[in-house]
């Protein structure tokens, strides 16, 4: 089944990604051959994973998820349904 996964990177930060086997993946990543970004924060962590219907909803919901804040990307792994509602309110200019 196809995943979409967050990564914690030892300094904090985030990292989207897609997979096919989660577990895999997390274990490519802390060898240093997952990414580039997560080769230098290493150790990382999944903090959160969606499992998908195919591999082109994973993509999709992947490309979605690296253009949210990290506030809402937060909000989403903690499972805060109230505070991802109003972080999703489209703020006027």
């Amino acid at each position: 089944m196809p995943y979409v996964y967050i990564l914690r990177c030892s300094d904090g930060t985030l990292y989207v990604g897609h997979t096919d086997d989660l577990a895999s993946r997390e274990e490519t990543h802390n060898d240093g051959f997952g990414a580039r970004y997560t080769a230098k924060r290493r150790p990382v962590s999944v903090v959160y994973s969606e499992e998908l219907s195919s591999t082109a909803a994973a993509i999709t919901r992947e490309r979605q998820l690296k253009g949210w804040t990290v506030g809402k990307k937060e909000a989403l792994i903690a499972g805060d349904q109230p505070l991802l509602k109003s972080l999703s309110v489209r703020r006027r200019k």
